[in-house]
């Protein structure tokens, strides 16, 4: 009897201890002025992402509304304080302003995955030298030099749409091939062959960055909630066939290149530079540094740009008025050059160009961005002092789909940037790139590879709804990025010449 009693004190005092360290910091934000949702043990506030009933866009932008006007809202990744951000100075201030307290994106290196050491995810100490090193290559002057190696995807996506059955086409998956192939082709100088091969390897790879599992699932609970436990078993949680995979390619890559004395003045070469000047301050230049770097240009550039292109054939379907008149503006501006397409001729296209910034309103790539405090903050106007390591998030979609900044939001007006527009846009409502030193460096890129498949599709086909069509675009709770859970599926049309 007295063992057993001994026993249950035990678990009761083990079971108070662990109740106590999960909620010890469910306070933290009352105490200060900060108002927002009531947090629970082990979720925090995020008990509909944890169980994945909701997707971290999803999540802010229902913050964002539920505490409308309030600039600074309080919730918490299971016992972690973290800090919503809804008005546009104190974005200001962070993204761009007081950019040295927020240098930090919130996510850093994992010693078990050498393709961790990217620039999205690299501390400040390595990000800022090694940024400057690559900007060159996402010059205007580098993507024009480029261009070609675009027109030949392009090419190789028209012969491809010419063999499809175009009744209820995926179009998100149609995009995602000719994009691999483009960041194969551009990043690595390699025939990723995705339109002609299925199962390209290319292909397989880049859907596994982005398919969720469990073991990203739970290697992103074990690390953001309990790092010490992931310090354990994190290394049984990584994709290792993924990170050999984009290890050997750079690595043989780059040798064939040296042996072969080839050159091809593309990322690739860029990055051989880099390791041969070892002009790089501070930081030791291996390969497995520059395999990450290229495995971030190839994630994120293939990912997004398909998801851009879909995105916005998707609303020219919904909208067949701005259809017409975007390849009104395409033949018009191909016809004065023989029917080709160049790099000139895509900068003219100022429809087309009005067409994706809307479509990048509506559907950010990425809907929630992240930063983090390298030091204690106080926010200018407020009563409130942040320690350093405090993550915020900017609810880029929620700012996106605002009345205040948007007029109509939810209806897909690409006029809204135009030249003769009325519309006023306040600073930091249109984020689909971030802002300041940290934003997306493959921007320009990005844009010009998603302008020429557009005008690759757009020239011959036009695109409709179908029955299998979600008009309501359901967004996929389990992704972090904006992706429909159902696909985009249009029917295209062949016009006649």
């Amino acid at each position: 009897m007295a063992l057993t009693l001994e026993i249950l004190l035990t678990i009761t005092a083990i079971l108070t201890a662990l109740y106590y360290y999960l909620t010890s910091t469910f306070d933290y934000w009352k105490f200060r002025g900060i108002p927002g949702p009531k947090p629970v043990p082990i979720f925090g506030t995020m008990k509909e992402i944890f169980l994945t009933r909701m997707s971290m866009g999803t999540y802010v932008t229902s913050i964002y509304r539920d505490y409308a006007g309030e600039p600074l809202v309080g919730i918490y990744q299971s016992r972690r304080p973290m800090l919503v951000v809804n008005d546009l100075e104190l974005i200001k201030n962070i993204m761009i302003k007081d950019f040295s307290k927020f240098v930090d994106r919130g996510t850093s290196e994992d010693k078990y995955d050498p393709l961790s050491a990217n620039l999205v995810s690299l501390a400040p100490e390595k990000w800022r030298p090694l940024r400057a090193k690559l900007s060159p290559v996402f010059t205007s002057g580098k993507l024009k030099d480029m261009f070609h190696l675009l027109v030949q995807c392009s090419n190789e996506f028209e012969r491809y749409l010419e063999g499809i059955n175009y009744e209820s086409v995926d179009i998100r998956d149609i995009c995602g091939k000719y994009t691999t192939d483009v960041i194969g082709v551009c990043a690595f100088g390699l025939q990723a062959n995705s339109m002609r091969d299925g199962d390209s390897i290319f292909r397989v790879m880049g859907m596994r960055i982005f398919n969720p599992n469990f073991k990203q699932l739970m290697k992103g609970i074990l690390q953001f909630n309990f790092p010490t436990v992931y310090n354990i078993v994190g290394r049984y949680l990584q994709d290792h066939e993924l990170i050999n995979f984009f290890l050997d390619l750079t690595k043989d890559t780059m040798n064939y290149r040296r042996k072969n004395h080839l050159v091809r003045h593309d990322f690739v070469d860029l990055l051989m530079k880099i390791k041969d000047d070892k002009t790089v301050e501070d930081i030791e230049i291996t390969d497995e540094l520059l395999a990450a770097q290229l495995f971030i240009f190839f994630g994120g550039g293939f990912e997004t740009s398909a998801g851009a292109i879909s995105n916005t054939l998707f609303e020219l379907a919904l909208n067949p008025s701005v259809q017409e008149k975007l390849r009104e503006e395409i033949h018009e501006t191909l016809a004065t050059n023989g029917g080709k397409m160049t790099y000139q001729s895509i900068k003219r296209m100022e429809y087309l160009d009005s067409v994706i910034k809307e479509t990048l309103r509506k559907y950010p790539p990425i809907p929630v961005l992240l930063r983090t405090s390298v030091a204690p903050y106080t926010f200018p106007g407020f009563n409130l002092t942040i320690p350093k390591g405090t993550m915020i998030m900017v609810p880029i979609y929620a700012i996106h789909r605002d009345p205040r900044y948007f007029s109509d939001p939810e209806k897909y007006c690409p006029e809204r940037f135009g030249k003769d527009s009325t519309e006023e846009h306040p600073d930091m409502c249109y984020l689909p790139f971030g802002d300041g030193p940290r934003n997306c460096i493959g921007s320009r890129f990005a844009l010009v590879q998603v302008k020429a498949g557009l005008i690759t599709v757009l020239k011959s086909y036009a695109v409709e709804v179908c029955e299998k069509t979600d008009k309501n675009y359901e967004i996929d709770e389990k992704a972090f990025l904006l992706i429909p859970k159902n696909g985009i599926f249009l029917n295209m049309k062949k016009l006649m010449k």
